[in-house]
């Protein structure tokens, strides 16, 4: 019995490191890739300040496949964490640019509508 316990207690650490791995971020990489391909759909490589943003959610990307490909699991989990808000941001700022280019639609809108009630004898 007292060999049995030595045993265990010798083989615990070993267990114990197999179990602490890492599994792959799979999820995270899926999350990741499809803020950052809404992101380009939506324009943002043609708006400067969201440029930056996508160039560095697409850089972490990158980066994280290559630390899933050493096993680095937990890395690339942190990297594509912070390549999905990039991503997020890089989305919110080409919504960014059509929410005032809406924005600037509906003013001139409302300026013609309004020159052309003045126009009907409407009073200013």
């Amino acid at each position: 019995m007292k060999y049995i316990l030595l045993s265990l207690g010798a083989l615990t650490p070993f267990i114990w490191a197999c179990g602490a791995s890492v599994p792959p971020p799979t999820q995270r990489m899926a999350d990741a890739q499809s803020a950052e391909r809404s992101a380009r759909e939506l324009g943002a490589e043609s708006e400067p300040t969201a440029q930056l943003s996508l160039k560095l959610a697409q850089d972490q990307i990158e980066l994280a496949k290559k630390a899933m490909k050493r096993d680095d699991n937990e890395q690339a989990g942190s990297l594509l964490l912070r390549a999905k808000a990039d991503a997020e941001l890089a989305l919110a700022q080409a919504r960014e640019k059509a929410a005032r280019a809406d924005w600037q639609a509906a003013i001139d809108a409302s300026t013609t509508q309004k020159t052309t009630n003045v126009g009907q004898g409407a009073v200013e």
